[in-house]
């Protein structure tokens, strides 16, 4: 059996069972996070997706008081049968802190959160 090749990823994916909308090609799709990191989200791929590889697309997270969000601009980077990649570009600073708290509370260990920081500021 071959060796599985080792993990390139710098951030860690935390599974998280949330509301979305994509909005691109001046559509709005509702799907599901399947997880989210802070470079970027995986979603469930909505019925009748069409959007091209590489586009930038807009993404709201709905978190648990419906009334505050996670808001990520972001660029579509692989397309699976039931799941959408996307690329974080772009994230404002209270979308962020909501982010952070949230990879912090699945993370637990605060040495793992700063060395995920200092990766994506580099």
């Amino acid at each position: 059996m071959p060796a599985k090749a080792p993990e390139k990823r710098r951030f860690h994916r935390i599974s998280f069972d949330a509301q979305c909308e994509l909005h691109c090609l001046d559509s709005v799709w509702s799907t599901e996070v399947l997880d989210i990191s802070l470079k970027g989200v995986l979603v469930k791929r909505p019925d009748s997706w069409n959007v091209p590889l590489n586009h930038p697309c807009e993404v709201v997270v709905m978190l648990d008081d419906q009334e505050t969000g996670i808001v990520m601009a972001v660029e579509l980077r692989h397309i699976e049968e039931h799941r959408l990649g996307f690329k974080c570009q772009y994230i404002d600073l209270e979308s962020a802190t909501h982010l952070k708290r949230l990879v912090e509370l699945n993370l637990g260990d605060q040495a793992v959160l700063d060395r995920e920081f200092s990766h994506l500021i580099e």
